[in-house]
């Protein structure tokens, strides 16, 4: 098991297997959510929240079901089909 958030970063990315698409993590420190965020690199990263957050059902943003990772887009809307990064928290710090 990770000894320290450090740790648990690198085994998320490691988990993650670079397919660059969906991760969440749960914490109240935001320098841990914000090295996760950089760390990991994928297109939703949600704080706090189930990942379908990710896709605006109680999160933020618009809600989409076309996140299309593996060939560059990410979260996509009428109006645009490039990859935008949606990194979402849930709750606190969350103004909407």
């Amino acid at each position: 098991w990770p000894n320290s958030p450090l740790d648990a970063i690198a085994l998320a990315v490691k988990l993650e297997g670079g397919c660059h698409h969906t991760a969440a993590m749960h914490s109240r420190n935001i320098e841990n959510m914000n090295q996760m965020a950089n760390a990991i690199d994928t297109s939703i990263f949600v704080k706090n929240g189930p990942c379908i957050a990710g896709l605006g059902l109680g999160g933020e943003g618009w809600t989409t079901m076309t996140i299309t990772t593996p060939t560059g887009e990410g979260v996509t809307s009428a109006r645009t089909f490039v990859r935008l990064r949606r990194c979402v928290l849930v709750d606190a710090f969350r103004i909407v």
